[in-house]
């Protein structure tokens, strides 16, 4: 009767029993929930000296200035909409990651240690976290300013006279909020399931859906809101699709077994799988955080009662124009072909495959094997590449297909790809999980 009750179950509840039934897995699950509310919670604790309040009306007023923040705010978890000490996210870590993944083939001494294998990394991660310090004083400090010049939000901010501590403590209140993110994110990758970093990203954009359904502009236009969710409906069938989509290349092994004295040979086949979008969400997120500096550094130099070159370039990047569109499609395009080659390269197949007497059916091995797989692997990222630019441009498309204007329309696409990437993630490491207790996991 209870082997009957069990197999009527959808496979995916039962997958989720058996996880739940099981310690340690229960214990990682609770601990990546208990963190994702904390990081809720920390989303609502407002900077000393800010303006809640001020900063709703703000985002709302239809300003370019508001339009950046508002596309900050949609991937904070609404922590920029509240002035939360975690407004920054971990955005500034991301950036810090991209410049030591930029350093590492150009500095001798950062290769050396990325070829040393989980020490050499450690060690780089150590280094990203000390740069993440000052890119969040930065870019705090940048957004103060912005916020002074461009609302009612911050009215202090200033290194003199009696400005100065409040604008160190609001500085250091953000720096401190972020850093206690990424602290907690690694946390989840410790102790919990998944990867951290990104489940805090994940938990930011989940929450900002209620808030997205009740938009006005949604809400006066039924028509385009049943095109929106069909169009948006289509977005997401298709990142799964592509997020899945592989091609296996045939590998052939031999080897030698000792039994008995004697000496056998075995050969069998197996594949290699190089996935069409590899990259996953790592070239879009890298793409907004370029997107969002030259706004952000602009807005030092900006002067809203007399407009010049710095306010046209903080109107460019926060418009939702052409222009805007265009550089964040071929910016993704070329992110995913760099962040794939550094994969690629940093799991030197040729090399493995060699070392373990497997090769690839009418390819020699070594340089040949390396060459072929490099020329796969870039034909295969063209698919990757482009899915990823025309998802990323997608809200500009639902734009003028449904009517529905906003910067919310960022999230459907940008964050469906995000959260599905996340979630897929997650759920293959809790099945390896359960594979490894034989039982049956999520996916099929």
């Amino acid at each position: 009767m209870t082997q009957e009750r069990k197999s009527s179950r959808p496979q995916l509840l039962q997958s989720m029993i058996d996880a739940f039934r099981q310690t340690d897995l229960r214990r990682k699950m609770l601990i990546t929930l208990g963190i994702l509310v904390l990081f809720r919670f920390i989303a609502h604790v407002p900077v000393p000296g800010a303006d809640p309040a001020a900063m709703k009306d703000f985002l709302g007023g239809g300003t370019s200035a508001g339009s950046l923040f508002g596309m900050l705010d949609l991937f904070s978890g609404s922590a920029m909409r509240n002035m939360s000490v975690a407004a920054l996210g971990v955005y500034p870590y991301i950036t810090a990651t991209i410049i030591m993944q930029l350093m590492v083939p150009v500095i001798p001494k950062l290769r050396e240690l990325a070829r040393e294998g989980d020490g050499g990394r450690a060690k780089i991660n150590v280094y990203t976290h000390w740069l993440t310090v000052p890119l969040a004083m930065l870019q705090g400090y940048s957004q103060l300013v912005l916020l002074q010049r461009s609302s009612d939000v911050i009215s202090n901010v200033g290194f003199s006279g009696e400005n100065a501590l409040p604008t160190i403590s609001m500085i250091i209140a953000m720096t401190a909020g972020t850093m206690f993110l990424v602290w907690l994110g690694e946390l989840i990758t410790e102790y919990g399931i998944g990867n951290g970093v990104s489940l805090i990203i994940f938990a930011g954009i989940v929450c900002t859906l209620p808030n997205l359904i009740g938009q006005g502009t949604l809400a006066h236009n039924p028509l385009g809101l049943v095109l929106f969710v069909a169009l948006s409906f289509v977005v997401l069938v298709t990142i799964i699709i592509f997020t899945e989509a592989q091609r296996r290349i045939p590998v052939q092994y031999a080897r030698s077994l000792y039994r008995g004295g004697r000496v056998y040979r075995q050969s069998g086949g197996t594949h290699i799988p190089i996935r069409v979008n590899s990259a996953g969400m790592i070239p879009i997120i890298f793409a907004m955080s370029f997107l969002l500096m030259p706004g952000i550094i602009a807005g030092f130099f900006a002067n809203p009662a007399a407009p010049n070159f710095a306010d046209s370039v903080m109107k460019l990047f926060s418009d939702n124009g052409y222009f805007y569109w265009i550089l964040y499609f071929f910016l993704v395009v070329a992110l995913t072909f760099f962040y794939t080659t550094v994969i690629f390269q940093q799991q030197n197949l040729a090399d493995t495959l060699q070392k373990q007497g497997a090769f690839i059916p009418g390819i020699r091995p070594g340089k040949a094997t390396n060459q072929y797989l490099s020329k796969l692997n870039n034909r295969i990222t063209w698919g990757g590449a482009i899915f990823l630019g025309v998802v990323t441009i997608s809200p500009f498309i639902i734009q003028k297909i449904s009517g529905i204007q906003g910067t919310q329309l960022q999230l459907p696409a940008i964050g469906m790809i995000i959260v599905v990437g996340v979630a897929l993630d997650t759920m293959r490491q809790l099945e390896a999980q359960l594979l490894m207790r034989n039982y049956e996991g999520f996916l099929k």
